[in-house]
């Protein structure tokens, strides 16, 4: 399991990554391998980095576990492969899961208040959803 501190203010992959950290992973997400050069040459592209920059944020990636890497060759033919650890929907699940028990357990009632309260607010339709759940749990434990 994947655990990353949640930036609480941020929206979206910001809640979990840096900026550099998002863009090198949505990278990632929509592509099979890539090399620290390509990935370079792609953020170059829309905004200039230094190509250190690139190398250190993933090998930061890699040794927190977001990122896999496979290596061919030896000295200077040695070619360097990473890929995403997970699908970025297998990411946003487990963030979700890990954050959402943490504050449970922490929290408990109040998390519960809050999170009926911004359910009517957001969307409606999501307390029905919460509703079909609470009567799956309570069929599975009849």
């Amino acid at each position: 399991m994947i655990v990353n501190k949640h930036l609480v203010h941020e929206l979206g992959l910001h809640r979990f990554f840096g900026s550099l950290e998002a863009r090198i992973m949505d990278l990632f997400w929509t592509s099979a391998q890539l090399t620290i050069k390509e990935v370079h040459v792609n953020l170059d592209a829309k905004t200039p980095i230094s190509f250190n920059a690139v190398m250190t944020v993933m090998n930061r990636l890699w040794e927190k576990g977001h990122l896999e890497k496979t290596s061919q060759g030896q000295g200077r033919t040695k070619l360097t492969h990473f890929c995403a650890a997970q699908t970025k929907d297998e990411f946003i699940t487990e963030q979700t899961k890990v954050v959402t028990h943490g504050l449970v357990k922490e929290f408990g009632d109040l998390i519960v208040t809050h999170l009926v309260d911004s359910l009517e607010e957001v969307d409606p339709r999501l307390i029905l959803r919460l509703q079909e759940k609470l009567d799956q749990i309570k069929k599975r434990e009849e």
